[in-house]
């Protein structure tokens, strides 16, 4: 597929929690996310229970499921962090737990422990179901694919969730950034290229200080920075140098048309873009993709892609998932959890897009509801049942669905150690979540912990192994 050439610039993403008291659960062998015990405290037993499951003999009754925990902040220096319990309500009013709103690079935590089941299937009183609420509330009816889950009858409308720093055009830095466009410039003046200064200032700019940047070099020098930068550098080091200079959306968009021009389809780059977002990121990648290349990105996705796979983008392009504040219903939780195990686990055969329409619409507090109860109740992960009902790029993007609800922090980790494992680096996609992760600091840090946590070693080593010269002092630069 071919496409017109760009029109101009258009003018930008938290958390793990602690487990409750008891001794450490080891994971099962195919849960994705290992437990790690606190800095400091003695080895685990070589005896381990399944990683979230309750004490042995304490499983609620069929069709009840454990309790689930509010995604919270935590200081960068633990992993994982404290956690409200699931069900107390929060100090204001509402008995659900509260849904952060999280924009791109802010990302929810792994849940601990099921908490055993309260005595003949009575809840506590500060436990859900509320007596607020009527006791029975009906699943969700079936509704079109991608179309989010109803509100119960007299329920508040979910608060949008805002757009994430550098995606609202508006959002341009009100400071003075002459020296940093100065800086640039004398870097980049004589004979070669000072590339520690550009590494210095470039590394972290915020996403409302890139534009800000950009504009005050054009004033005073009358230059463009991303073609002055270009014809001085090359490599890697260029490549990412650029995608900074983009920011966030423009870069978004970028890697959007990298992923359709040509022949063949970059679907994992696609998924990066385009899975866990908000409904605002995504309502701007599109009005940025209009505006830079004038092409509608819906069309020119449908006719990159066809089939099942094209009506998942479809879904996700929709930009009607279930914001983040939406309250977690547990009948509703309940109907996607049989749902979604009738659709695959239950049958011969997987009906495909049951399980796109679910993990489409729902929030990242939702799926991560439907996660912990669907393995609470069947024995199995999503994740596992995803890679054994489905295969090739479908399998990767519901996986990276359910991931991004459960834990963003331990998916993006896993990503950046794809592209450096096996022989050879994958740099282009390396330097792409390098930059999408570094937008957000308290997330690279927690993105950090994660690798640490899942593989053993640190993740600006691990860089540092793989790649060489002012490439990887930049990327190094970005994480630390």
């Amino acid at each position: 597929m071919s496409y017109p050439p760009p029109q101009g610039p258009y003018g930008g993403q938290q958390g793990y929690q602690q487990y409750p008291p008891g001794p450490p659960q080891g994971p099962p062998s195919h849960s994705p996310y290992p437990q790690q015990q606190p800095y400091g405290a003695p080895p685990y037993p070589q005896q381990q229970q399944q990683y979230g499951a309750p004490p042995p003999g304490q499983y609620p009754p069929p069709g009840q499921y454990p309790q689930q925990h509010p995604q919270q902040q935590y200081p960068p220096s633990q992993y994982p962090p404290q956690q409200a319990q699931y069900g107390a309500p929060p100090p204001s009013h509402s008995p659900y737990p509260p849904q952060q709103q999280q924009p791109h690079g802010q990302y929810p935590q792994p849940q601990g422990q099921y908490p055993p089941p309260p005595h003949q299937g009575q809840y506590p009183p500060s436990q859900y179901p509320p007596q607020q609420h009527p006791p029975q509330q009906p699943p969700y009816p079936s509704a079109p694919y991608g179309a989010p889950p109803p509100q119960p009858h007299g329920a508040p409308p979910a608060m949008p969730t805002p757009p994430s720093p550098g995606y609202d055009p508006s959002q341009i830095a009100r400071v003075d950034m002459s020296g940093a466009a100065d800086g640039l410039r004398k870097a980049m003046k004589g004979f070669g290229t000072d590339e520690a200064t550009v590494i210095r200032i470039l590394a972290h700019m915020t996403p409302q200080e890139i534009p800000a940047l950009k504009q005050t070099y054009q004033q005073r020098h009358h230059r463009s920075l991303e073609a002055d930068l270009k014809s001085e550098l090359s490599g890697y080091f260029e490549f990412a140098v650029l995608a900074i200079l983009r920011g966030p959306l423009q870069q978004d968009v970028w890697c959007i048309y990298d992923a359709l021009k040509g022949v063949g389809t970059k679907e994992s780059l696609l998924d990066d873009v385009l899975i866990g977002r908000s409904n605002a990121d995504i309502r701007a990648i599109k009005t940025a993709y209009q505006q830079t290349y004038r092409r509608s990105l819906e069309s020119d996705v449908k006719a990159d892609l066809s089939a099942k796979t094209e009506r998942m983008y479809s879904m996700i392009l929709a930009a009607t998932r279930q914001e983040e504040s939406a309250p977690v219903y547990p009948q509703a939780v309940d109907a996607d959890v049989s749902e979604l195990h009738r659709a695959t686990e239950a049958k011969t055969g997987t009906e495909q897009l049951t399980v796109c329409s679910i993990l489409t619409s729902r929030s990242d507090g939702q799926i991560r509801a439907i996660a912990q109860a669907y393995e609470h109740k069947y024995r199995r992960s999503v994740e596992t049942v995803i890679r054994s009902e489905f295969a090739g790029h479908m399998e990767d993007a519901l996986v990276r669905m359910v991931r991004s609800g459960a834990d963003k922090a331990m998916r993006d980790a896993i990503a950046l150690e794809e592209c450096m494992k096996g022989p050879g680096t994958k740099d282009e996609r390396l330097v792409e979540r390098v930059v999408a992760v570094h937008w957000d600091r308290q997330h690279a840090t927690q993105v950090k912990g994660a690798y640490r946590h899942r593989f053993g070693k640190e993740l600006v080593s691990r860089i540092r192994g793989e790649t060489s010269g002012d490439y990887e002092k930049i990327l190094v630069a970005m994480l630390e």
